[in-house]
C-alpha cells in the first residue's frame, strides 16, 4: 500500500514497510482496527509536538485510538519488543556497532508531569518546573573498578579535580586511568542520537505523569 505523507514526519512508504515487518499480528477475530498507518503517525505526531492527545490533528484519526494503542502497547511491552526486533535486523544487516559508549542529558518535567501515584512500577514525576541532573561521575574510582571486576574494557576521560585527588594522595592514590582518546571520540554517536530524540518536544520536555509513559515515548520513536 502506497499514499501520499499528508504532515511533515509522517512515515515514508518504505519506513512504513519496515516497522510493518516487526508489528504483532491482527486479531483475527472481532472489530477491524483502524488504519495502523495512520495510528502511527498519530502517536508520532504526539511525541514530536508534545501535545495533549486530546489535540491530535483528525486527519490520524479518533486521538483515542491513538492513546489507546500506544498505552496498551506500553503495558504489554510491545514497544520494547518492536524496538528488540528492528535492532536484530539492523544488526544482521551489518548497521550496529556493539560498542558502548555512554553520556546523559537534562530533560525538564513540565508541570502536567507531576502528580502521579506512586504504585508498583508508576512512579511519580518529581517536581515540576525542574530538570533531573542524573550524577556526573563516569570517571569515578568506583566505576572503573566495577568495570575492571567484570572484565569489561573501557575508556573514560579523568576530570581534573579527580586527577588532582590521586596526586594529593600520593602512591595511595594508584596509577593514573588509561584513556584512549581516539576510542572515545566515539561517544559522538550517542550525543548525536540524544540530540535526535530531543528534536521531538514530547522527549526534551515531559508531560507524561508516568514514568513508563515517557519510556515508551522514547521507545516508540
Amino acid at each position: 500500500m502506497k499514499r501520499s505523507r499528508d504532515a511533515r514526519g509522517d512515515l515514508t512508504d518504505d519506513r512504513w514497510l519496515r516497522l510493518e515487518s516487526v508489528l504483532p499480528p491482527l486479531a483475527a477475530m472481532g472489530r477491524k482496527p483502524r488504519d495502523r498507518w495512520q495510528v502511527f503517525d498519530g502517536i508520532w505526531w504526539r511525541a514530536r509536538t508534545g501535545s495533549p492527545w486530546r489535540d491530535i490533528p483528525q486527519r490520524y484519526g479518533p486521538w483515542e485510538t491513538a492513546y489507546s494503542v500506544f498505552r496498551r502497547w506500553q503495558i504489554d511491552g510491545t514497544w520494547a519488543r518492536i524496538l528488540e526486533k528492528l535492532q536484530v535486523k539492523a544488526d544482521a544487516a551489518g548497521h550496529i556497532e556493539w560498542e558502548v559508549s555512554v553520556d546523559s542529558t537534562v530533560c525538564r518535567a513540565h508541570q502536567h508531569a507531576a502528580g502521579a501515584r506512586k504504585r508498583g512500577l508508576i512512579v511519580q514525576a518529581g517536581r515540576p518546573r525542574t530538570a533531573w541532573r542524573p550524577s556526573r561521575t563516569y570517571s569515578s574510582r568506583e566505576i572503573r573498578e566495577y568495570l575492571r571486576r567484570r572484565q569489561l574494557p573501557h575508556t573514560i576521560p579523568e576530570k581534573r579535580d579527580q586527577a588532582g585527588h590521586r596526586l594529593r594522595r600520593g602512591s595511595a592514590g594508584g596509577r593514573p586511568p588509561g584513556f584512549d582518546r581516539e576510542k572515545y571520540k566515539a561517544r559522538h554517536k550517542v550525543e548525536c542520537r540524544i540530540g535526535l530524540l530531543k528534536q521531538a518536544r514530547g522527549v526534551a520536555t515531559r508531560y507524561d505523569k508516568l514514568a513508563v509513559r515517557y519510556e515508551a515515548t522514547s521507545n516508540s520513536l
